[in-house]
């Protein structure tokens, strides 16, 4: 069981709202309405951490062990929208968001494979890393500024535990931990080649609510997060081309195979999807592996 190890290592890093944010650094001639503006919808992404928590309860009923990690890496996501809105209060309270505005990012997400979901939020802990050091970068108004990069780090220790979880689910389930891990890892490497930005907040969730079942398309300014990235933060190539290393690189590690671009990793789950088709093959009809037709590779 990881978690009582994981509830000692994160309790021990944990920081403190009122001591350890410099609330009286703040500077006001330093905060554009357009920046402020940004807080408030991060705010109420991050608060999307509410029906996630839901999800992983409901699909993971069967593993107690990450259900009981689902206490700390909620506690904590709740703890960032908190933060954020905290300094809006002091500082631009007209923006704090409504009750209903966070309520309306709370709606059911449709069941989902479990270990495609571990994957996905995996991946999504790293894209949210970088995206708010970017963050932390881009604002001039010092304690905002030190937020972000508090909370980032939160979110590469939260990758560093869902690791944790895709190693154990490597050692139960083999090949079919490993095939969804990469196809999974596949998409989510790849967002340079999609229109939008590949986050668990903007991915469609829920099939009867289409096509507002993103949580992006439920705060206030749909719009915004794809402003924020292309145009406020400057999210750019450079940027993304991290978040794709340390995808890979983590991946590298799980599956002790090396890959150094997503092409490698789109073969090596073809590799394993194959794999899976053969052993299914073999057990209902007694053929050896050698002896199935194998999908041609890239």
């Amino acid at each position: 069981m990881l978690y009582p190890e994981l509830f000692t290592s994160l309790e021990q890093v944990r920081w403190n709202m009122q001591t350890d944010i410099f609330w009286d650094q703040y500077d006001a001639t330093k905060l554009s309405p357009e920046q402020a503006k940004t807080i408030k919808m991060n705010a109420i992404t991050e608060w999307s951490a509410l029906p996630a928590t839901e999800m992983f309860l409901r699909d993971n009923r069967g593993d107690s062990d990450f259900s009981a990690f689902m206490s700390i890496w909620f506690f904590e996501e709740q703890k960032h929208a908190l933060v954020l809105m905290e300094y809006l209060r002091r500082f631009h309270p007209g923006l704090v968001p409504t009750e209903a505005e966070l309520d309306h990012v709370r709606f059911e997400f449709d069941p989902a494979p479990p270990l495609e979901t571990l994957m996905l939020h995996f991946c999504g802990e790293i894209r949210l890393n970088h995206w708010y050091r970017c963050a932390s970068d881009w604002h001039t108004e010092p304690v905002i500024k030190q937020i972000y990069k508090i909370i980032s780090q939160d979110e590469a220790r939260h990758g560093g535990a869902y690791l944790r979880y895709m190693k154990k689910s490597l050692a139960k389930d083999g090949d079919t931990a490993r095939a969804a891990f990469a196809k999974i890892g596949v998409l989510m490497a790849s967002a340079r080649r999609t229109e939008k930005p590949l986050h668990p907040t903007s991915l469609h969730v829920n099939q009867a609510l289409f096509p507002n079942d993103t949580v992006q398309s439920r705060v206030p300014d749909p719009a915004w997060l794809e402003h924020w990235l292309d145009e406020q933060i400057k999210f750019d190539d450079g940027w993304e081309k991290k978040v794709v290393e340390r995808i890979l690189h983590n991946l590298s590690l799980l599956f002790e195979r090396r890959f150094s671009s997503v092409q490698e990793l789109n073969r090596y789950r073809k590799e394993i999807t194959q794999s899976l088709a053969g052993s299914a093959v073999k057990g209902q009809t007694g053929l050896t592996a050698l002896e199935i037709p194998l999908e041609t590779p890239l």
